[in-house]
């Protein structure tokens, strides 16, 4: 008997927001708010001279309460957020082209930027 392994998928990261927001939408019609998230990452990780210091990870929130949050923030505001690892899919050109993003649950400021 095979055993059962609880499957996740959860990411929680705290940064600073890289940019403003910003509101797309898309052919299907549905609407979307991307923005990126830069976390730096500890120095014991760096384990090699050319191993960057910051990870910068794209976001996207669909539903409208978690797009009006994103949109209020400003770049370099301390933000929160909550969501799963994803890998989104459209076509592009000739081909298909892919992202893989977090999206977005739950999201919060954590500070606003320094002036």
């Amino acid at each position: 008997m095979v055993a059962q392994v609880a499957e996740r998928n959860d990411v929680v990261l705290a940064g600073r927001l890289s940019a403003p927001a910003e509101e797309r939408t898309l052919p299907s019609g549905d609407v979307m708010v991307t923005f990126r998230v830069v976390v730096g990452r500890p120095p014991e990780t760096r384990t090699r001279s050319r191993t960057p210091a910051i990870d910068t990870i794209d976001c996207v929130a669909w539903t409208p309460a978690l797009r009006r949050t994103a949109l209020a923030w400003a770049a370099g505001d301390s933000v929160e957020v909550t969501g799963a690892l994803r890998r989104r899919f459209w076509r592009a050109g000739g081909g298909t082209a892919s992202r893989t993003e977090v999206e977005v649950l739950k999201a919060r400021r954590l500070a606003k930027a320094p002036p």
